[in-house]
């Protein structure tokens, strides 16, 4: 854990450096499509008068300046799959955007949706000596935290404190300089598999960029999507991405809980591909134009040519009907829906007092999910955008854009983790990750 705790130390101090120089990227990495956005830093002073643009969560800080995406290749269900295509595609979108905003980037703040991610609640206490909470107080209790075995193939992406108690008060967002007696916190850790990681530091490395930071898309989505208040009284944001489907819980503006679904917008565009008997971009390109999950009377009437390139011109001029084509895409989208619903129960979502769920990324703008969705989970159900920020391309506002947005928010106003305290070394867990980041530590 040493070894981990002081790498992602060490990606916060290039973070600020960044910063302070005033540009950094912003890389989504999706099973999709791969964005890039570039950030300038030059304070909120900039844009005071512009109509529209608040200060929630720092976005008054940035502005975009450079953006581009590019279809991703070598990545399945979130994970890089093909090295070399991958670099090549990450290559592609960085140059592009740095051409767009004429500044070149070397640092870059990544997420990623796979890694099969798990959450943990951890909790900690602490008895307070010198009558006010210091900084030290809360390196110690958030130390003092039982952490888990979660296996020596994993690592800890993120680590953080959503809720602090002193003596008979509790729900304090920041207990410093209070005066108490006895200290306490509960603490979400969220960790992935260790070579979905090492996969995406590689990656990034051998494109000549240096990573200041990682985050859980899952989680960034959630920044984006979730309005102040659903992430205060708490809401899921279900984001739809191409491989996999991430799951995220708010409660208290932190993030309470994470998990992934290895199902997405790409199973549907399968099952359409094989039901009719036609190649995968056609059937990208049908259930983009002519998709649904909901079937009314006219459906029956209204045909779609297929437009196939076989030779065969008795099977390249089949038509089908639009209640032909939703009657393929309604069962996939049930079942990862079932599937959604299965793992907010296990994560006890029905035990919160506001159980707001919202839908983004990119298979979120299927016609009618909404109201299957409330079918499935629940009647407050609502299709989520991503927060509106300075300079964003009219191309780069829609839901699929939601991970690129938070994490563009993450790298302006990160929440306090694990590593931005000075944890006691003594108090690391025993058991030592040095083979999990020897790669790491090799290469950086």
């Amino acid at each position: 854990m040493g070894d981990l705790y002081d790498n992602q130390r060490a990606m916060r101090q290039m973070r600020k450096a960044a910063m302070q120089r005033g540009v950094v990227a912003i890389l989504d990495v999706g099973t999709s499509k791969i964005a890039c956005l570039v950030l300038r830093f030059d304070g909120p002073e900039q844009f005071r008068n512009v109509d529209g643009v608040g200060s929630m969560a720092g976005q008054s800080q940035f502005r975009v300046i450079g953006a581009a995406t590019t279809r991703s290749r070598g990545v399945r269900f979130g994970e890089i799959d093909a090295m070399q295509e991958t670099e090549r595609a990450i290559r592609t979108v960085v140059q592009a955007a740095q051409k767009m905003a004429k500044v070149r980037v070397d640092h870059v703040i990544a997420s990623l949706s796979g890694g099969r991610p798990r959450s943990y609640g951890l909790d900690g206490a602490l008895d307070v000596s010198a009558g006010a909470v210091t900084e030290q107080d809360i390196s110690q209790v958030m130390a003092n935290c039982d952490v888990p075995d979660y296996g020596a193939d994993r690592e800890v992406l993120h680590a953080q404190p959503v809720n602090f108690s002193l003596d008979n008060r509790s729900g304090l967002a920041d207990p410093r300089g209070q005066i108490g007696h006895q200290l306490t916190t509960d603490m979400h850790m969220l960790t992935v598999d260790t070579a979905t990681l090492q996969n995406l530091f590689y990656c990034i490395k051998r494109c000549d960029l240096e990573l200041a930071g990682l985050a859980s898309s899952a989680y960034v989505s959630g920044m984006s999507s979730l309005v102040e208040d659903e992430q205060e009284l708490g809401a899921a944001c279900i984001d739809l991405g191409g491989g996999s489907t991430s799951i995220s819980v708010f409660m208290k503006k932190h993030m309470i809980y994470a998990d992934s679904v290895r199902m997405g917008g790409d199973h549907i565009t399968s099952d359409i591909s094989m039901g009719l008997q036609i190649p995968a971009a056609t059937a990208e390109r049908i259930k983009t134009f002519y998709g649904g999950v909901v079937a009314t009377g006219m459906d029956d009437r209204e045909m779609i040519e297929t437009d196939g390139e076989t030779g065969d011109w008795e099977h390249d001029r089949r038509t089908v009907s639009r209640a032909e084509l939703i009657g393929i895409m309604r069962p996939r989208v049930e079942e990862i829906l079932e599937e959604v619903r299965a793992r907010l129960d296990a994560a006890g979502f029905e035990h919160l007092s506001s159980q707001q769920i919202v839908l983004t990324g990119g298979g979120s703008q299927i016609p009618g999910l909404d109201g299957l969705a409330s079918k499935i989970l629940g009647q407050q159900v609502r299709l989520g955008r991503p927060l509106r920020v300075q300079g964003l391309p009219q191309a780069a506002i829609g839901p699929a854009f939601s991970s690129a947005v938070g994490l563009s928010l993450f790298a302006s106003n990160p929440q306090d983790e694990w590593w931005d305290f000075e944890i006691p070394a003594d108090r690391y867990p025993a058991r030592s990750l040095k083979r999990a980041v020897k790669w790491f530590k090799d290469n950086w």
